[in-house]
This record gives structure tokens, sequence and C-alpha cells, in this order.
């Protein structure tokens, strides 16, 4: 014991199986992980011995729920059947560990309680006392400490939990820091990954998508994670690729069996809605859990408009409920992130075997969401139909997902202005993200054929943030290479994600408080893009440079102006002081071109 080192001992600590009295009873079970503010806490029992098959559906015939207690916090957390506890190592169906996950927020000691409930359907039940207690676990109870965390930088456990917090912007709950996010929407079936367990390659529906990510097996790193003596280095890398080219933030299907790929879904089959694949997810979380280390932001798709009617017709019922319900026990204590609804939910499909969804049906899954996850992370929807029946306080949706359908991205700025107004007016201001800017055929294409990217950047890009969005992700068309189904090289829009790294950089690096400002554009006769906040700062981005003057009007006072080129993340020429009595001449960019600018202006 005397050779070992701190760190050893708190992992052997943490590590730590402990035996206590339950009902009469002596009941096993282990602590894993860090036990500090913000990370994964995960508590693993020894429950009832069943399978993935077993008759008596150990998914829906089973509720394991988890009460954790700081002071006047009370969290009611969702767990789960994880078969022998190792199944991303050994594709177990069976065995008698339960598990839940847990991301305490407060230092101290945090006391839990254990319901484990069995009986017909009582997964999806409302009722705390369906069916009937296990009885060597229901009532169990524990404690453990949390001490402080210690990460830093970009890691999502040294800023804390992503919130909503009534706001057009999501807050980090540690650092109180706001957040903007760029990343990559495609491709969508990013999760169709041969290293993943399932029959889902070999099925017959459409195992042509099934991806190896081969392109990116270099950017994986050692110590990185992996499985089964090295699965999954390719997309492990990918996410790397991502996050070192200053990214932070990826989307993915989590179901989209009926859909264009067909290959993701979290059940143990194509045709079963009821039985989840252990091994499968608990692969997923070793990329999600990977993931929250590099500060990205997971962006769960949970339908798309091909498969919105699949589970109960539409319904909130048994399998919708029991659908959500997994996704929230095994990936809901991850603090960067959102549930969408539905992506282009509502759009009716001529013919399709599935039904659009209701006003009814759209609310009552944020409504869902909104009570069982203990966290109650930003919960949005993709517009297929427009958004006017899902507005107001009433409403559990905390924000949109936006989609656009015009190739030059004209529609970003306008679409996004217009949905922020309309929330705010209505009593809830929305978190608005621009998720699939441009349209389906085209969006955001190769390098190799837009190297520049310049109507991506202008229109969309810069569109977005100076609209007031917190966010947006690139969608990739389906006319050309690397598409939105068939993408397995990030690196095809390299060039991209060095401009979509200036704009994040130029708004963190200069402390701009975009959290405080509001779009602007009536400021000026220009085609200009402005977003201010009133006679102290102003961001105006410049589409054609020199053929453009902006006059702020109503400025008084002394400021300084300095221009940034958002092509290459830089500021040039010389910072100029301005004196305005009335109203302030923006002059010419620093170098003659036709090009776009930003011009940053702070009142001394």
């Amino acid at each position: 014991m005397q050779n070992r080192t701190k760190k050893q001992l708190l992992f052997l600590i943490a590590m730590a199986s402990f035996t206590l009295n339950s009902v009469g009873q002596e009941t096993t079970y282990d602590i894993s992980g860090e036990l500090k503010k913000w990370h994964k806490v995960t508590l693993t029992f020894e429950g009832p011995e069943t399978s993935e098959d077993h008759r008596f559906n150990p998914f829906l015939h089973y509720r394991l729920n988890v009460t954790f207690r700081n002071g006047k916090k009370t969290y009611v957390v969702p767990g789960y059947f994880t078969a022998d506890g190792n199944a991303a190592n050994t594709s177990a169906i069976k065995g008698n560990k339960w598990r839940v996950h847990f991301a305490p927020d407060e230092v101290g000691e945090w006391t839990f309680e254990v319901s484990l409930r069995r009986g017909n359907n009582v997964a999806v039940s409302p009722s705390p006392l369906a069916g009937s207690a296990f009885s060597r676990l229901d009532g169990l109870t524990g404690s453990f400490t949390i001490a402080s965390t210690d990460k830093l930088g970009r890691d999502n456990r040294a800023k804390g939990r992503l919130n909503y917090i009534g706001k057009h912007y999501l807050q980090f709950a540690e650092t109180g820091e706001y957040f903007l996010k760029a990343g990559a929407d495609a491709p969508e079936n990013l999760l169709s990954y041969v290293d993943f367990d399932g029959n889902f390659k070999t099925d017959g529906h459409k195992d042509k998508f099934i991806k190896n990510w081969e392109a990116h097996v270099g950017d994986w790193k050692e110590g990185d994670p992996s499985w089964q003596g090295g699965k999954g280095k390719g997309l492990i890398g990918a996410i790397n690729y991502l996050a070192s080219k200053g990214m932070n933030a990826f989307s993915f299907l989590t179901l989209n069996i009926a859909g264009d790929d067909q290959n993701v879904f979290p059940y143990v089959s194509y045709d079963n809605y009821e039985r989840f694949d252990c091994s499968k997810l608990d692969q997923w979380e070793i990329l999600f859990e990977h993931a929250d280390k590099l500060g990205m932001f997971l962006h769960f798709k949970t339908s798309e408009m091909e498969n919105q009617g699949l589970l109960d017709g539409g319904e909130l019922g048994i399998q919708r409920r029991l659908y959500y319900r997994e996704l929230v026990a095994r990936f809901g204590h991850h603090l960067s992130l959102n549930w969408n609804i539905g992506e282009e939910n509502g759009k009716w499909v001529k013919n399709h075997p599935t039904p659009w969804q209701t006003t009814t049906q759209r609310l009552a899954m944020a409504q869902y969401f909104h009570e069982h996850d203990p966290y109650q992370h930003h919960v949005v929807i993709h517009n297929g139909q427009q958004f006017y029946d899902l507005l107001g306080p009433e409403s559990k949706y905390t924000g949109i997902s936006l989609q656009t359908h015009h190739a030059n991205f004209d529609q970003v700025h306008p679409h996004t202005l217009k949905w922020r107004k309309l929330s705010a007016d209505m009593g809830k201001p929305w978190a608005i993200a621009v998720d699939e800017p441009g349209d389906a055929q085209h969006s955001l294409l190769p390098d190799a054929e837009d190297p520049e990217h310049d109507l991506a950047r202008q229109n969309a890009l810069w569109g977005a943030f100076m609209a007031g969005a917190w966010g947006i992700e690139w969608y990739f068309g389906y006319k050309h290479a690397h598409s939105d189904l068939t993408c397995q090289d990030w690196r095809s829009r390299d060039k991209m994600w060095d401009q979509n790294r200036h704009a994040l950089g130029f708004f963190r690096d200069n402390a701009i408080p975009f959290w405080e400002m509001d779009p602007m554009d009536d400021l000026t006769v220009n085609d200009d893009f402005v977003l201010g906040k009133e006679m102290t700062v102003y961001i105006i981005y410049q589409k054609m440079g020199n053929k453009n003057k902006t006059v702020l009007p109503k400025l008084r006072g002394q400021y300084v102006l300095r221009w940034y080129n958002p092509r290459t993340g830089e500021f040039e020429g010389k910072e100029e002081k301005l004196v305005a009595s009335g109203e302030l001449v923006v002059g010419l960019p620093p170098r003659d071109t036709e090009d776009d600018w930003v011009v940053w202006i702070q009142k001394l």
C-alpha cells in the first residue's frame, strides 16, 4: 500500500464495493467514476438475473429509479438493465447488473435511495408504486461524498451543465459562461458504424450505408478509449479531429428505422421496439463520454421525418415512453446536450406508411422530457411544419432546431430573426440554433468544390450569429461527395471548419457580451448585419466590404473601432478611435477589397 500513488488510492476507493442491509438482506453495489462535481458517478447493483430476450421484458416490466439528495436538491434518476455490467466488451445479453448514472452538481455528501419495481409495463407507469417491490434492492440506501471538479479548459466537467435559463442563449452552470456552438450536422447516420454491436449491419436494411470511419483512424490517440480489443478507433478519431479544428458540436440520429439510412436504432433488431441492445448502447456511451471530455455538445435527434409516427402511431404511448426513458437513463447525465424531438417533424409525406404528428403529440413529447429528464436539458424540435403551435410559456420546448431551403443560405438570417422575436413576444424566448442551413441537394459543399465557402460563411455562419442564434451545425447535400448519408471523412470540409473556428474565437477571445446583445439591422440602410448593446458595443458584419459605409445613429461619446477578417481570423489595420456626436460613420476597411468584414465598435 505504501508504494501506491494517491491517484491509485482514489481510484480504488471509487471502485469499492459496498454491502448494506436492505429489507433484511445483504445487497452489494459498486460506485465507479471520479467522485467529483459534474463528473459521471455510476452505481451498479446486483439485481434480478435476466436477459435482453427474456419473456418477462427487463426493459418494460422492471423500473429502476434512484433518488439522490443533497440539502434541498433532489434528483430522481432512471436506471437501466446492463446485462453483465461490461457488455461493451463482452457483448453480453444477460446478467444481473442494473445501473444508474448521476452527474452531481454540488460538493459534499449525497445520499441515495433505490426503487426497483417489477410488474406489467411498470417502466412507463406514472405511479411510483406501480407493480411490486423487488425486495433485495427496493429501499436500499447509501451515501457518497463529492469533491470539487479538477478539470480545466474545454472539458465539459470544468464548465458544468449547459442549461436553458429562459433566454436566447444557454449557460454553463459552473462557470456562468454562455455558449456558442459550431459543428457538424452531417452525417445524420453517424452511429451507423461497423464497430458497434448489433445485426443492423447484415439485416438487409440499407446495409450499404454502414461506415468504418477509416479516414479518421489515424486521429485516434494512445490513451483514447476503444472496445473489444481496439474497435472504435475510426469514430473516436473522427471526434478528435472535429475537436482539433475548434468545433464543439456534432449531431446524430438515435432512431432511423424506416428512414433514409435505417441502420441506427437502440433496439436488438429492426422490428422490435421494446428491447434494447445493451452492448451497442454501452458502446455509444464510450463515444459520448469521450466527446464530453473534449468539450463537445451532443445533439440527440430522436426521430426523423419518415419515422415520426413509427412508435405508437405518433402518440406518447408505451413504446415512445420506453424509448425516451432509455435515452434519459443511459445518456441524460451528459452535461452539454439537447433532445431534438424530431428532424423535419410534421412534414407530411404522401403515401408514407407512418403519419405525421399533430400539435398535441408534439407538445406531449416535450412535456415528457420536461417531467422525466431529471436535469431538464434543452428540448428542441426541427421544422417540417412551422412552429407557431409550439410558442408560449405553456409549451415545454426551450428552442428550435432551424432548417432552411435555399442553396445560397439567404434564409438563415431572416428566419432566425423571425423566430427569435416571435418567441420573445409570446413570453418564452427560445434558444435558436441553425442546424441545417442551405438546401437538401447542396448546402455545405466539399472543399474540393467550393474552397472559399463565401456564401456559407456570409449568409449562414455569420448570418446566424448576427441574428442572435446560439449555434450552427452544417448539413452536407446529397448531390455531392461525402454527403449527409455517405460522409466518413470530416476533412472534406476542413477549410470551412477553420472559418467556424474564427467566428467562435472572435466572440470568445474578445469577451464579446453576445448574450446581452440584440440584432439591430435597422440601424443601417446597408445590407449589413448588426448585433449590439445600445450605446455600449456593436458588431457589424459587412458582406460587401468597401462598397458600403455604415452609419450608426444616436451615438455620442468616444468609441474604439477594429476590423476583423472573418476569412483569416485576424484583426487588420490600426485600431481607430472615433468621436460620435449624434451618429457614428464607419469608414472603409483596411484593404481595398470587396470581401466581407467584421467591425467591432466599443465605447471607451
